[in-house]
C-alpha cells in the first residue's frame, strides 16, 4: 500500500491484524488514518501508527466516517466486528447509498463458511440483486492486488 501511495483507513486500535498493516503501511512511508471512537481513546488501545486520527463518538459513527474515507474495503479474517462492518459496507450499497465493495480476503478459508452462507441465502432469494455484485473474494495475495488494481 505504501509503495503504491494509497492510504490506509482502519479503525485505530492497537492489536490484531489490522495493528499489523497499519505498521507496516506507517513504517512503509505509506499514510494511515485512523477511526477511533472515544471508548477506545480512554482505554488507551489507540495504535501508534494512526498517521491521523479522527475521533468519532460510537461505532455507527466509526463505520460511516470509514466509508466516507475508503474507496475499497478489504476484510482479514475478524470477529463480530468485522462482520458489522462488511455487512454494514455492503447493505449500503444494495441500496444505492454508495458503489464500493468489499473484498473478503480468504486466507487459509477463513471466510470459506461466509461464502457458503451467501450462496445459500442467495438460492433462498434472501439476497437482493447479487451478492457479489457487492462481495468480491479474493484467496491469495495475487488475487488481492489483481483485484484491487480494478478499484
Amino acid at each position: 500500500m505504501a509503495e503504491q501511495g494509497h492510504v490506509l483507513v482502519f479503525g485505530g486500535v492497537n492489536q490484531g491484524l489490522m495493528e499489523c498493516i497499519a505498521q507496516a503501511v506507517h513504517n512503509g512511508g505509506g499514510r494511515t488514518i485512523g477511526v477511533v471512537p472515544q471508548i477506545v481513546e480512554k482505554t488507551g488501545r489507540t495504535s501508534q501508527y494512526v498517521d491521523v486520527e479522527m475521533a468519532c463518538d460510537n461505532l455507527t459513527d466509526r463505520k460511516q466516517l470509514m466509508m466516507d474515507q475508503s474507496d475499497v474495503f478489504v476484510a482479514l479474517p475478524g470477529g463480530i466486528g468485522t462482520l458489522d462492518e462488511v455487512f454494514t459496507v455492503a447493505a449500503s450499497a444494495t441500496i444505492g447509498y454508495h458503489q464500493k465493495v468489499v473484498v473478503l480476503y480468504d486466507l487459509k478459508g477463513f471466510w470459506t463458511p461466509l461464502i457458503a452462507m451467501l450462496d445459500d441465502l442467495q438460492r433462498r432469494g434472501m439476497v437482493r440483486g447479487q451478492w457479489q455484485d457487492y462481495i468480491k473474494i479474493a484467496s491469495s495475495l495475487e488475487e488481492l492486488a489483481t483485484l484491487l488494481a480494478t478499484f
